[in-house]
């Protein structure tokens, strides 16, 4: 009787773990809490840094800051996508550009949900926080606000990057977790 009760206990606790696995949340997983905890520092960072800069600073009227030869803080509005492409200065476009990020959030939620690791859902919460970051520039100003400048200027050789921002270094970042994640063996980071 007592191996009897023993496999029915068992034989429940499979019962309840199947349906749980079968129907798992499109909005929330094992990792969820993790990386929206990163995402959300990473967006509360990147936002400080920008608002320091505009009001502490005064970065928009004073000027580029030299921090070395290779470094400058520079304003600049970007009102396009990734490296400036296809500026939006109309009505419409804002908007189009927030509404696409919008959705690349929240697809990314939903992969987060599903992160098959500690490294994959760190990454999808340093995009995710870098994305919201960037839209909510969107939001209240201009454009997004870019304001790290690295260039190499030398006699015969100039290499000037473009201007970017703390959300850039973390969605960068994020795509290179990921990509790491993805090759480790056994643990892709695919998207749902």
């Amino acid at each position: 009787m007592g191996s009897h009760a023993q496999g029915d206990g068992v034989e429940a606790i499979l019962t309840e773990v199947a349906p749980a696995k079968a129907g798992r949340s499109y909005l929330w997983g094992p990792l969820s809490a993790f990386g929206i905890g990163v995402a959300a520092l990473i967006c509360a960072i990147d936002q400080a840094a920008k608002v320091w800069l505009l009001v502490v600073m005064h970065l928009g009227s004073h000027g580029p800051i030299v921090l070395s030869r290779f470094v400058e803080l520079a304003l600049t509005w970007n009102t396009g996508i990734s490296y400036g492409l296809f500026p939006q200065n109309g009505p419409v476009g804002p908007w189009a550009l927030l509404a696409f990020k919008i959705a690349a959030v929240a697809f990314l939620w939903v992969w987060l949900a599903r992160a098959p690791s500690g490294l994959a859902a760190l990454s999808l919460g340093l995009i995710i926080g870098g994305a919201v970051g960037n839209a909510i520039d969107r939001l209240h100003w201009p454009g997004v606000m870019d304001f790290v400048f690295l260039h190499v200027d030398r006699p015969g050789f100039h290499f000037h990057w473009y201007v970017f921002n703390l959300a850039d270094v973390a969605i960068v970042a994020g795509v290179i977790g990921l990509l790491c994640d993805s090759l480790r063996p056994g643990g892709a980071a695919k998207a749902p």
